[in-house]
């Protein structure tokens, strides 16, 4: 659940945003656009029906890798070390495309975009979606990547559609804790002498 949490932390963080935007400034957006989360079948179906979650003005959100945060991995194995439970950090990478009719109104939402995650970089406390179930004090940083195009052109070679202007951003820390398992007994009886035997036991 945190990566889930994680990622529609970013979404309800940048939705915010455009509306706090749109509020101050009415020339902002052409139409104030909605970040919304998406899947890779979603890029067959672009500005079609209002079922489609890519339909203008809307800032996609795809999450296109999860990775192991190698430098926090082993602190966190310390952790586990002592408390028992396994605690997985990632890295969440996120592929931030803008949707519109016309290529002024992309623009503005991109740069609304930028302008929101350079302002926010940091998601705590009531900013985190509560699905995460997050500890007090715990927050995900929001990286800019430098991703070079022929990543982006790489990566639009596996979706169904054409190459669009995006930004890519990596989400961190996203943790995964496994559930403490209850308590065993500790084992009080050893048997001995026991051999495999084709007689069934009783």
């Amino acid at each position: 659940m945190a990566v889930a949490a994680a990622v529609l932390s970013v979404q309800a963080r940048l939705n915010r945003s455009f509306q706090e935007l749109d509020a101050a400034d009415p020339d902002a957006f052409r139409a104030r656009p909605t970040a919304r989360i998406v899947r890779t079948d979603d890029f067959a179906n672009i500005g079609g029906s209002a079922s489609s979650p890519i339909r203008y003005p809307t800032l996609s959100i795809f999450c296109y890798r999860v990775d192991l945060n190698h430098v926090m991995r082993p602190p966190w194995s310390a952790v586990a070390s002592v408390d028992g439970s396994v605690h997985l950090p990632l890295d969440i990478h996120l592929l931030l495309t803008p949707w519109d009719s016309d290529p002024e109104a992309e623009l503005r939402i991109l740069g609304a975009t930028l302008q929101c995650l350079e302002q926010h970089p940091v998601l705590s406390g009531p900013s985190l979606h509560p699905l995460g179930r997050w500890t007090a004090g715990e927050a995900v940083q929001i990286l800019n990547e430098d991703l070079v195009t022929e990543d982006v052109l790489r990566t639009f070679d596996t979706l169904p559609s054409d190459f669009r202007l995006s930004v890519s951003y990596c989400v961190r820390i996203a943790r995964i804790d496994a559930p403490a398992e209850p308590d065993h007994p500790d084992v009080t009886t050893v048997i001995r002498g026991l051999t495999p035997s084709s007689v069934p036991y009783p």
